[in-house]
């Protein structure tokens, strides 16, 4: 468990307190000094500069206030200003105002004076004010000190536009100080052209100019405008300092330009700037983003002094790079330092704890969190432990702390949402989806949360007016959120709709060509899964792990053995791509799908790494499949071994004894997992209708029209016997009686679903089933008969791939 090690000791609580005395007996000597001498040796022997310096709390602030006033010194303007500014670096600007207020004869230094204390406690709109207060009643002239903390306080373009034509009026155009202030200010608010302007105008830049447009195209995501300032900036031979290292490493990491990158670093070492601690804070995250640790860890090797910035930037560059566990122990080395980890400290230990699957510290860490108070203070760290419970799919936890959040922002309503849709509930999604629009609007990042939820249970129609509302505000473009609407058509069965959209969005990195694979993929046309692959290779997109996933997945759908063969010499030879654990399992299901199961286990054997569940579990699916019943034994026996609690495995072996009528097999098999404590999925079919989703479950009595849909199962039985179906009972996994076993094969959630959706939609018109497990034999030589008697089609997604039956034949010609 986590020991949260406190930075506090005694001696430094002894050192405070012993301090704290002293200024107070500081004060008192000089209050009595006060009473017993006249006000001008009071005067000689009061050391008021040493008392401002001295002042770091807020009832200090006002004895000294009381000393002033005491001393006749509240009048000038000298201490006035001493005192509007101490106030403000403790915080309370309500007194800075107050000492404002009772100046009598203010002078442009104390205006000046006011107006940064309320921008340095982001009072803004106050700040503005009291420069226009300055401006119009004063009777003064601002100086070139008013502009740079007014221009800072502008929180809309207008006001910084007004300011700008007042510096235009009172001539400061041409102080370097000034126009680096308007530089700054029109960066934040994206009007790079008037900032550039600006800057290519100026007579003299000194070095915060540079950084400021350095600054204000990296900010704005501007990376090669950046790096051609810096260029430039070069070229005129000014040097960087470590404000520019810092600004313009973050785009290096952005463009993945390590050149440019370990060149500033080379800069930075030759010019002494890397032991600023800044400078190396940033080298660290840069290194993190190119993925290079060992030079990470250098860097943090070599400084001097770290502070929790530092620790943090490496922590999470480990974290990042799936390195949970030396990131963990980065983490206890901070603690032994020292340093007391910040809340973003705790947002990297909960992606950590995460990574590791670790329930137990994932408690620790909430608990830490509580105890700060950071749930309640701060939404970033609430967030992160929403997250963290999430990934840990540990979903009541997630919801529970989320509904304590004291305040709740987008990120809290995407993280949630998310948590429930990669954790396979995405009618709970859909349901905190709905509860969120009441309360804020969604962005970019909840499209791309909510979208595949839709997918998962087939929602078509709330799918479709989600994309509805994207084109209105035309990020249907973004290439994440128009991957998520080609995936969410794609796995509602609208192939025709998911190509449309993938020819209209960027199609430049392989995200959207992916899509699109995927989609063919599981539709089973794996012959044009392959021409978008050879598309996506002309156009020069570079492929990734996901891409060739997708491919050999299609390729074992579709019984492609070579054309998958040729897949994975090219991913390995052209591209350099090392196969992992899901290319591998890929192979193994595409080799023993087509029936060639030595030749999967020989493959297994040659692995150069250790094979794990999925890999194992492709060949035992490939043993039910061809009912090999020794290979399939062995095979569970390595997945037991390796993953001794995944329910699926011991329903996958329970089926191929009962295949085959090995009832004390079934018995035996069953009778383990129960021992173990593991219950079987139970399987569902959804379907959409009348603009709802209903979701039926094996054997459901409990639907509103339960009597109906089981009559017209009835009558499509007796209709499908006349045309030749014999059910086959060889998927029904009980030892019963021969009318029992018609009943169960007949009460299986997708007959139900297609019986309420005969029932329920107009004649002809195709019906749409999505199932959460494999469909079953008999169920699906059953659809074929249901949609020639019908004559409509039906679309079956089940959780390997679509199934189209029309006139009584299957798009996977029974090859699934």
């Amino acid at each position: 468990m986590f020991r949260l090690v406190s930075t506090y000791r005694s001696r430094h609580i002894s050192k405070s307190l012993l301090l704290f005395q002293v200024r107070h007996t500081l004060f008192s000597t000089s209050v009595n000094a006060l009473q017993r001498t006249s006000d001008e040796d009071g005067d000689k022997r009061i050391d008021f500069d040493h008392l401002f310096k001295s002042c770091n709390r807020l009832h200090l602030a006002k004895l000294l206030h009381a000393l002033v006033v005491v001393a006749g010194k509240a009048r000038s303007i000298f201490f006035s200003a001493k005192l509007v500014n101490v106030y403000a670096y403790l915080g309370d600007v309500s007194f800075s105002r107050r000492t404002f207020d009772q100046i009598p004869n203010k002078d442009v230094y104390i205006w000046n004076s006011m107006v940064s204390a309320y921008v340095r406690t982001g009072h803004f709109r106050e700040a503005v004010d009291c420069f226009y207060q300055f401006f119009l009643t004063s009777g003064l002239r601002p100086d070139f000190y008013t502009f740079a903390p007014v221009l800072k306080a502008c929180k809309n373009p207008l006001d910084g536009m007004r300011i700008h034509c007042l510096v235009l009026k009172l001539g400061f155009e041409w102080d370097v100080f000034v126009t680096a202030s308007l530089v700054h200010m029109y960066t934040r608010f994206r009007a790079l052209g008037n900032a550039r302007k600006l800057f290519d105008d100026m007579p003299v830049r000194d070095m915060g100019s540079w950084n400021a447009m350095i600054s204000g195209y990296c900010q704005n995501s501007n990376a090669a405008e950046a790096l051609d300032v810096l260029n430039e900036m070069r070229s005129e031979g000014v040097l960087m300092d470590p404000v520019t290292i810092v600004s313009i490493l973050p785009i290096c990491a952005q463009l993945d330009d390590t050149l440019n990158g370990m060149s500033i670093h080379v800069y930075s070492i030759k010019r002494g700037l890397d032991y600023d601690l800044f400078v190396s804070n940033a080298l660290i995250n840069m290194y993190a983003k190119f993925g290079e640790l060992a030079n990470a860890q250098k860097v943090l090797d070599n400084m001097i002094v770290r502070d929790v910035v530092s620790w943090n930037s490496i922590i999470a560059a480990y974290e990042q790079n799936d390195d949970p566990n030396r990131a963990l122990a980065l983490f206890y080395d901070m603690q032994l330092t020292g340093i007391s980890p910040d809340y973003l400290t705790l947002v990297s230990l909960s992606s950590i704890v995460a990574q590791l699957g670790d329930s137990w510290n994932g408690k620790s860490v909430h608990g830490f969190v509580m105890r700060r108070g950071w749930i309640l203070k701060d939404v970033i760290s609430g967030n992160s432990v929403v997250d963290m419970y999430s990934k840990l799919g540990d979903m009541s936890s997630a919801r529970a702390v989320f509904e304590v959040l004291s305040v709740k922002d987008v990120v809290s309503w995407n993280t949630l949402i998310t948590g429930y849709t990669q954790n396979g509930l995405a009618s709970e999604a859909i349901e905190v989806f709905d509860m969120m629009q009441k309360e804020i609007a969604p962005n970019q990042a909840t499209w791309v949360s909510i979208l595949p939820a839709y997918s998962n249970i087939g929602a078509l129609r709330q799918g479709m007016r989600v994309h509805g509302l994207l084109v209105k505000s035309s990020l249907y473009l973004d290439i994440f959120v128009g991957t998520c609407l080609i995936d969410m058509y794609g796995k509602c069965g609208k192939l025709d709709d998911a190509m449309s959209l993938f020819y209209e969005v960027p199609k430049m990195t392989s995200v959207p060509w992916n899509a699109i694979i995927s989609c063919h993929g599981i539709h089973g046309h794996a012959e044009k899964a392959l021409k978008l692959f050879r598309e996506m290779r002309e156009e020069r997109v570079k492929p990734d792990h996901v891409t060739f996933v997708s491919l050999l997945s299609a390729c074992s759908h579709s019984g492609l053995v070579e054309e998958g063969q040729w897949c994975f010499n090219v991913m390995w030879e052209e591209y350099g791509i090392e196969p992992i654990l899901k290319h591998y399992g890929c192979m193994v299901d595409m080799f023993g799908r087509a029936g060639h199961l030595e030749k999967a286990y020989n493959f297994i054997k040659d692995m150069p790494v250790k094979p794990d569940a999925s890999v194992w579990g492709a060949l035992l699916g490939a043993c039910r499949i061809h009912g090999n019943i020794d290979l399939g034994t062995f095979a569970s026996e390595r997945l037991f071994e390796v993953d001794s609690e995944n329910v699926g495995y011991y329903v996958l072996m329970s089926n191929i004894y009962a295949n085959i009528g090995k009832w004390e097999g079934v018995d035996k098999v069953r009778t383990l997992a129960r021992d173990m404590g593991l219950r079987k999925t139970p399987g569902w079919s959804s379907i959409e209708a009348n603009n709802k989703v209903d979701v039926f479950y094996t054997g459901n009595q409990s639907h509103p029209k339960c009597e109906e849909i089981y009559k017209e199962l009835r009558n499509l039985n007796a209709k499908m016997k006349s045309l030749g179906y014999v059910p086959d009972y060889s998927f029904v996994l009980q030892d019963v009686e021969e009318d029992e076993k018609e009943h169960i094969l007949m009460s299986h959630s997708e007959r139900l679903a297609i019986a309420f959706g005969i029932i329920s939609t107009p004649p002809k018109t195709p019906i749409r089933i999505f199932k959460n497990l494999r469909v079953c034999g008999d169920c699906h030589n059953a659809t074929k008969y249901i949609s020639k008697i019908t004559e409509r089609e039906i679309i079956v997604r089940d959780s390997n791939r679509f199934h189209h039956f029309k006139d009584g034949v299957c798009s996977c010609g029974d090859y699934w």
